[in-house]
């Protein structure tokens, strides 16, 4: 990178604006369980795409009752527009601001609560701030263009999902978008950011049950299972706040809100790996038994199935997560794998 755009923005991120708009994305209200495509589709908007979600649902989704579209889905999607992306975990309010001065908005991956609903996952793509009502602005697909949410509320339920975020960027301003991250640019360097930063959390308040959780995650990514499958015990045992949770079924399985797994599957893994089986499954069945089009809990019950030697009930549920995104790679390998046995 030339030195000179190197301090150029060194100097914009010293003298970083105490309020930022960013204005020409395009705001979009979601249909059904659209919150993931249409969110990204606004943070294209930026850039000049004109793709909503009535182009973008049936490619990431083509079970429209899906429930959930995954960070990484949509990063796919928007390099396949020839876009870059950088996915990043253990963000921090500095760094969005710092983005969002440098003139990219962020999509972040967030807890998020309705009166009919309850709590469920929620992307929001932040186009503003103004550190002197100290809000973040965002244009929400189910709220509208015009949200508003406190930097502290912001962190609050950013922390459920790890504080995942995204930013798509045309690739002649790849440059920026490495100087305004740093050393977050590398995957590495993020993963140890986010261990460091829920070892703290951990220690300093050992009853926040997503800190564990994060903490479960990060060492999962981190080739630890082990102690993974033990910080997500550690958070299965703290009742969460219920303000987060307030339609929670009375026969919940555990202390995560009832939605979680809909979203983040590190348990499933991090129990499979350690060879917790009938954990994966009555955690999987928890799901299945309310929504029974969730491929994900499928796959993982499916898995674990065919470790305990069920290699029925494992086919029918691989064929289950297929059915419902065919697309699915990793269940597809299972399935041919499983039949190729059968064959032997």
């Amino acid at each position: 990178m030339p030195l000179l755009l190197i301090v150029l923005l060194w100097l914009s991120l010293m003298a970083q604006a105490g309020a930022v708009f960013l204005s020409g994305a395009r705001h979009e209200y979601q249909r059904y369980n659209n919150c993931g495509p249409v969110t990204i589709g606004m943070a294209l908007s930026f850039w000049g795409s004109a793709l909503n979600q009535y182009q973008i649902a049936p490619v990431l989704k083509p079970n429209k009752n899906d429930k959930n579209v995954s960070p990484e889905e949509l990063a796919a999607f928007a390099r396949k527009q020839g876009f870059g992306v950088h996915l990043g975990v253990a963000g921090d309010l500095k760094l969005l601001k710092d983005l969002l001065s440098g003139g990219f908005p962020v999509i972040v991956e967030t807890w998020f609560v309705t009166p009919d609903n309850g709590g469920m996952g929620h992307y929001r793509l932040l186009v503003g701030y103004d550190d002197s009502q100290g809000i973040f602005k965002a244009f929400d697909s189910y709220y509208g263009p015009k949200v508003t949410l406190r930097y502290a509320e912001t962190d609050r339920l950013w922390q459920v999902f790890n504080r995942t975020y995204l930013v798509v960027y045309p690739q002649s301003r790849k440059a920026q978008v490495a100087a305004l991250l740093g050393s977050r640019i590398n995957e590495r360097t993020g993963l140890q950011m986010a261990l460091e930063q829920a070892q703290r959390e951990t220690q300093a308040n050992p009853s926040n049950a997503f800190a564990w959780f994060n903490l479960g995650s990060t060492l999962l990514r981190l080739g630890q299972a082990q102690a993974a499958a033990q910080a997500y015990d550690q958070s299965r045992r703290i009742a969460p706040d219920r303000t987060l949770d307030p339609r929670r079924p009375a026969n919940a399985l555990n202390n995560w809100p009832w939605r979680m797994l809909w979203y983040q599957f590190g348990p499933y893994e991090a129990y499979f790996k350690t060879g917790r089986y009938p954990e994966v499954i009555a955690l999987a069945s928890d799901v299945l038994g309310r929504i029974d089009d969730h491929e994900e809990s499928y796959y993982w019950r499916g898995l674990a199935r065919q470790a305990q030697g069920n290699l029925e009930a494992a086919r029918a549920d691989f064929q289950a997560a297929l059915r419902y995104k065919p697309s699915y790679r990793e269940a597809a390998m299972a399935l041919q794998a499983l039949q190729a046995r059968g064959n032997r």
